[in-house]
């Protein structure tokens, strides 16, 4: 068998399999190639230093997602868009996101994941720049940009995690994927008030599309340069070794938690809005746009309680599977049952006490990520290395298709139709979206009684996955 150190796979062709590539840990060091370490320190420096690459990249991939929401009332106003126009700027988004998702788990799974990679920064970084300069008589190109924003997220949202979990093993390797993907809320918050601080000082919403490009272009550079062109696939005996420290965070679970902080978010802060002008501490927003501080408020609630849970989760997690092989699912039904009941005390004490309401939105979000360090981690050792990818994208899509892609939309009808029945006043269009969001905790309990299921079937299923 020839040592595929001789050679380097410069194109996007298929590559050997698992057992033909040797990297990080198992790598062999019959002959040194430009990616293969002297010594066990220097490949674990490296590792780390790859790392922190897709994390950085990661960071600018989910400010890219949030630079739309931080000017959402200005991009309104400059292309004359209506309220349904302007959710369908996000819904463009996800859509594309989650129906790419799937093609490029295929092509992660079979083809040079550093190419498809870096092809991916390129090419919404691009998108993203170029979306600067439309002009408002052409809004119908910034949602197709927007659109093509979503394809190219979807290629490192799906591909991204399973370098990593290939990297590392046990505590290490969850400790990374917790790093990982704590800059998701980091991301979120810093691409809302980016957006937001640049349209500010430059007066012009275009300027809020110029800065993630340029960060896009430092990540490219960094990829091509210290990320190897090939990392190894564990094969089931190796994968077997770091079963019980395997990381979970909770990746795309993107589609569920993430479920669309976009939506989630205006949706809360519109429910607290309208919960302050029932107690009298705010007077009616009457005027085409309104200045508030929910909006600062939840974002930082967001980013705490989102990195909070992250770690939170990856380490209840580590302590417990050396005590209860069947931890990660009872974690995951655990925290949805108890982030559910915060939601729906945060929700029935907004009318008389909006502090109270965002002290258990803190809990409901800290509690439901943490569930980001564990749900991948499952995803991942109850699935063969070879379709990582491709089940990371399966998760995206349904995730998305059953979260954020149709959640607004149904809040939205049950809310009207509320309002329909009993008039319209601010009481009655606050107490119609608290009733609506009442559904929402109890898809929660729906979501922690799957978990329970799973945590019936989730030790057969791992091991099988070690048997193929």
């Amino acid at each position: 068998m020839q040592n595929p150190s001789a050679h380097e796979n410069t194109g996007l062709q298929p590559q050997p399999p698992p057992e033909e590539q040797n990297y990080g840990a198992t790598a062999t060091h019959v002959r040194q190639g430009p990616f293969v370490s002297v010594s066990r320190n220097g490949s674990a420096k490296r590792d780390y230093l790859i790392a922190a690459v897709l994390c950085y990249a990661n960071l600018i991939n989910f400010m890219d997602w949030f630079i739309v929401p931080g000017i959402l009332l200005d991009l309104q106003k400059s292309f004359e868009l209506s309220d349904g126009d302007t959710g369908l700027l996000q819904t463009v988004f996800i859509l594309c996101y989650m129906l790419a998702a799937p093609i490029f788990g295929y092509l992660g799974d079979r083809y040079n994941r550093k190419i498809i990679l870096g092809a991916g920064i390129f090419f919404w970084s691009g998108v993203t720049l170029g979306s600067s300069f439309i002009s408002e008589l052409y809004y119908w190109i910034f949602f197709l940009s927007r659109g093509l924003v979503g394809i190219g997220t979807a290629s490192y949202s799906t591909i991204a995690p399973t370098i990593i979990a290939d990297l590392f093993e046990e505590g290490r390797r969850t400790t990374m994927l917790s790093i990982f993907y704590i800059f998701i809320p980091v991301g979120s918050g810093l691409g809302y008030v980016l957006a937001a601080g640049m349209a500010d000082i430059t007066g012009d919403w275009h300027w809020a599309f110029r800065i993630t490009p340029c960060m896009g272009g430092l990540a490219l550079v960094l990829l091509i340069l210290l990320v190897p062109h090939r990392t190894q696939r564990r094969t089931a005996a190796h994968r077997a070794l770091s079963i019980s420290g395997t990381i979970r965070v909770a990746a795309e679970k993107p589609g569920l938690q993430r479920t669309a902080k976009t939506t989630w978010c205006q949706d809360v802060i519109s429910l607290a809005k309208k919960a302050q002008v029932v107690q009298g501490i705010v007077s009616p927003c009457l005027q085409e746009s309104c200045n508030s501080s929910n909006s600062l408020i939840f974002g930082g609630i967001t980013i705490g309680t989102g990195i909070l849970g992250v770690i939170t989760g990856a380490e209840a997690a580590r302590r417990l599977r050396k005590i209860n092989n069947k931890a990660d699912p009872l974690i995951c039904a655990t925290s949805m049952f108890v982030s559910a009941l915060c939601l729906y005390i945060a929700l029935m004490v907004a009318q008389t006490n909006i502090l109270s309401t965002f002290i258990f939105i803190a809990f409901g979000e800290l509690f439901l990520s943490v569930n980001w360090a564990v749900v991948t981690d499952i995803l991942l050792y109850v699935v063969t290395p070879r379709r990582q990818s491709t089940a990371i994208a399966l998760q995206i899509l349904v995730s998305h298709l059953l979260g954020d892609a149709g959640s607004p939309y149904l809040i939205g009808i049950i809310s009207n139709a509320i309002q329909a029945k009993n008039g319209c006043s601010f009481q009655w269009s606050f107490w119609s979206m608290q009733y609506s969001f009442i559904v929402c905790a109890f898809v929660g309990v729906f979501g922690g009684g799957f978990f329970l299921l799973t945590s019936f079937y989730i030790e057969e299923d791992r091991k099988e996955a070690e048997r193929l």
